[in-house]
């Protein structure tokens, strides 16, 4: 799966708070090289929160040999911020970023930022530094969870799309149905760029579950019911988790998806199990 035809494998990483999980972070990336990821990208944080971390682990995939993305959020960010965060990038060398609209963290009152959408800082990207950057963006089969109906929400997907983007990578799922019925509506408003599909792993059930609400990512029942049903036992929990999500990644990939992109949480264990079951 490595050519340019061939469905790609990305992957998704957080900045690492401290040491030990830097050391964590670089240990599961060199793991995780094996499965030969097209990119791998780099969260960033409300506000700007952990946008040093950005940077910093950027470098460092960028040293590992990862073609690595940072998110880009336009929230609380002045057009000039954003300038000088882009120029940086240049300079480093990166081609390619995910451009986000981002959330407004707590105490920021009604200070957004210059920009108030995702389209919008699309736009200002490509005004800034013309083809220089591949652009992702986020798409969401299931609806954003600010939305307020699946057509608006397609609404702002069409405009980023029409703004620039060049490819985007949606929120993770359980149910494939939601994905290919979101592909065909895009579609219908003539889009026409990949739209890869995010994958979460299932390893720790009240995380996912937290996270799930969180997102508006659908947790179906019966995966709740089953994962509730094993406790604190990890090893059945991780077992039926793989299980259920190779067959999800399997069904996408029969039905011609452009690529996977992988949710890590910065462990390798979960997406290699995922990655060897696919392979064989």
């Amino acid at each position: 799966m490595t050519d340019s035809t061939s469905p790609a494998f990305s992957l998704e990483f957080f900045p690492p708070r401290d040491i030990a999980a830097q050391e964590r972070l670089v240990r599961a990336a060199k793991q995780m090289l094996a499965i030969q990821p097209r990119y791998v990208s780099v969260t960033f944080g409300a506000g700007g929160s952990t946008r040093a971390g950005t940077e910093d682990t950027v470098r460092t995939l960028t040293n590992l040999g990862c073609d690595a993305a940072p998110h880009l959020s336009c929230i609380g960010a002045s057009r000039e911020q954003l300038r000088e965060i882009l120029n940086n990038y240049r300079q480093a060398g990166v081609h390619r970023v995910v451009a986000l609209r981002g959330d407004l963290p707590s105490g920021m009152g009604g200070d957004a930022g210059e920009l108030r959408y995702a389209s919008e800082l699309v736009r200002f990207i490509r005004e800034e530094t013309g083809d220089w950057f591949h652009i992702e963006v986020a798409a969401y089969p299931e609806m954003h969870p600010q939305a307020t109906s699946p057509s608006v929400d397609l609404d702002h997907f069409v405009a980023k799309v029409q703004a620039g983007a060049d490819a985007a990578i949606t929120q993770y799922f359980f149910n494939a149905d939601a994905y290919f019925d979101f592909v065909d509506r895009a579609q219908a408003r003539g889009v026409s760029i990949p739209i890869v599909p995010g994958i979460m792993p299932i390893t720790n059930y009240s995380q996912l579950s937290r996270f799930s609400e969180m997102c508006g990512a659908e947790l179906p029942r019966w995966i709740r019911l089953r994962l509730a049903e094993f406790g604190d036992d990890k090893a059945s929990i991780r077992a039926f988790g793989q299980d259920v999500v190779t067959e999800l990644c399997q069904t996408l990939l029969d039905n011609g998806v452009p690529g996977l992109h992988f949710y890590t949480l910065n462990q390798s264990e979960a997406i290699l199990g995922i990655w060897k079951n696919l392979q064989r």
